[in-house]
C-alpha cells in the first residue's frame, strides 16, 4: 500500500479529548471518575433555544439552507450582535460565514489567509488545536510564551521578538483556554500596534466572551482603530448558551478574507444545519438571563475551587478572569504535568488536562474545568486534600 498522509500523521490527536474520551469510559465502567478534563458545560440548552430549533425542524427547516454561508436571518442575526456587543461591524451578506461550531470558523479563517510557510504567532499557554490548525491550514505556529510569574501577560515587546519576513498572523484567545486571562485594553491595544506595524492579520477566539468576572470587560481587537480590515473574529454558541453538541459557530471580517473563508466551507462541509440556524437566531435575538444564570454559576464555582484549593498544603491556584478552567500547581512535586495528571487520575479519581498539552509556560500546571457540578467539584477538593501530600 502507498504512504498515507505525512501531514496528518505527524498531527497529535487532541489530549483534552483523549483524557476526557478516557474519563468517560472508565465511568462507563462503573469507575467512579471525576471529569475535570473537558470544556462542555453541565447545563442545559436555554428552553427557547431548544424550542425555536423543534419548531424550525417541524416547519421543514431540514434541506440545505441559502446561502448555504448562512441563511439571511441568522446572518442578521450576528451581524447585529457583532455590532450591538463587540462593536464591530459587517456587511451580513459578505461579512459572515456561519460553521458547525467555531473550531471550523478558526480553521477556515486560518485558511483564508495563510499561504505554505507563513507564520502565526499565537500566544501560549492555548488551546491544544491552535498549533495543528496551523500547520494543517498550511502554516509555521510560532510560539509566544506567556508566563505565570507575570501574570501570563502580552506586550509587544514580547510579540515583536518573534517577528520574522514569514510572520503573516497573532493568533488571540480572550478569555484565554486554558489560563482563564482576560486581555486588558493595554494588552489588546499592544497586539494591534504590533499588527499593524509589521502588517499582520490577527485571528481572534471570542468563545468564552460573555463568561467574565469581578467586573473584567471583554475587548474584541476588530473594534480597535485600524483593525477592522485585518482583523478575522470566531465566535459560537457552545460555551455561553451550553450548545456544545449543537455545532454552531461564526466567523466576521473582511470581506475579501470571507470571501475565500465562504469558498473553502462550501467545498469542505457545505454548511452548518438549518434548523440550528433557526436556534442561533433564537439565542442571539431572544432573552440573556440563562446566559448569566450560568456565568454567576461559573463564578461561584471558581470562587469556591480557588479558595478550596489554597487551603490544601502543597497546591496552588491563581483566581482566573474568566472563561470555566482552573490552573492549579503543584510546586512541591518532582513530576511534570503529564506525570501529575496519571497521578491524579490514578489516585484520586480525577480527569484533569496537563499543562504541557497547552504550552511550555503551563508545565508544572494541570488544568480543572469547572464546567460542572458543584457537588463533582466538593468531592474533588475532598480528594484532592487526601493525596495532595503523596504528589
Amino acid at each position: 500500500m502507498r504512504e498515507l498522509s505525512h501531514l496528518l500523521g505527524s498531527i497529535p490527536a487532541s489530549l483534552t479529548l483523549a483524557i476526557n474520551d478516557k474519563a468517560k469510559a472508565l465511568q462507563a465502567a462503573g469507575q467512579d471518575v471525576i471529569a475535570l478534563a473537558g470544556g462542555d458545560p453541565d447545563f442545559d440548552t436555554p428552553a427557547h433555544v431548544v424550542a425555536a430549533a423543534i419548531d424550525a425542524i417541524a416547519a421543514g427547516a431540514t434541506h440545505y439552507p441559502a446561502p448555504t454561508k448562512g441563511t439571511p436571518d441568522v446572518l442578521e442575526a450576528i451581524a447585529g450582535k457583532m455590532a450591538r456587543e463587540n462593536g464591530i461591524h459587517v456587511n451580513p451578506k459578505t461579512d459572515v460565514v456561519v460553521t458547525p461550531g467555531s473550531k471550523w470558523a478558526l480553521f477556515i479563517a486560518l485558511a483564508a489567509v495563510l499561504n505554505p510557510g507563513d507564520e502565526v504567532l499565537y500566544l501560549s499557554p492555548a488551546w491544544v488545536s491552535y498549533p495543528p490548525m496551523i500547520r494543517l491550514a498550511g502554516g509555521t505556529p510560532v510560539a509566544v510564551d506567556l508566563w505565570p510569574e507575570d501574570n501570563f501577560t502580552v506586550t509587544a515587546e514580547l510579540l515583536r521578538g518573534k517577528l520574522t519576513p514569514r510572520s503573516k498572523a497573532i493568533m488571540v484567545n480572550s478569555p484565554n483556554n486554558p489560563t482563564g486571562r482576560v486581555l486588558s485594553r493595554t494588552e489588546v491595544q499592544a497586539i494591534a500596534q504590533v499588527a499593524l506595524e509589521a502588517d499582520l492579520y490577527v485571528i481572534t477566539d471570542e468563545v468564552y466572551e460573555k463568561l467574565v468576572f469581578d467586573g473584567h470587560q471583554h475587548y474584541s481587537l476588530a473594534a480597535e482603530p485600524g483593525m477592522a480590515e485585518r482583523t478575522l473574529t470566531t465566535n459560537g454558541l457552545s460555551k455561553a448558551y451550553a450548545m456544545t453538541g449543537w455545532r454552531l459557530g461564526w466567523v466576521v471580517g473582511p470581506t475579501p478574507a470571507m470571501k475565500l473563508a465562504a469558498r473553502m466551507h462550501s467545498q469542505a462541509v457545505t454548511s452548518a444545519a438549518t434548523f440550528i440556524m433557526k436556534a442561533a437566531v433564537a439565542a442571539l435575538n431572544g432573552p440573556q438571563e440563562a446566559v448569566e444564570e450560568m456565568r454567576c454559576s461559573y463564578q461561584a464555582r471558581r470562587d469556591f475551587m480557588v479558595a478550596a484549593l489554597n487551603e490544601i498544603e502543597g497546591i496552588a491556584c491563581a483566581s482566573p478572569d474568566g472563561a470555566f478552567y482552573l490552573m492549579p500547581r503543584f510546586p512541591n512535586t518532582r513530576k511534570n504535568s503529564m506525570e501529575l495528571a496519571e497521578a491524579l487520575l490514578a489516585e484520586a479519581g480525577i480527569a484533569a488536562t496537563p499543562g504541557a498539552a497547552f504550552g511550555a509556560s503551563a508545565e508544572g500546571h494541570v488544568r480543572f474545568s469547572i464546567a460542572t457540578a458543584m457537588s463533582d467539584l466538593e468531592r474533588a477538593v475532598d480528594r484532592l486534600a487526601r493525596i495532595a501530600a503523596k504528589l
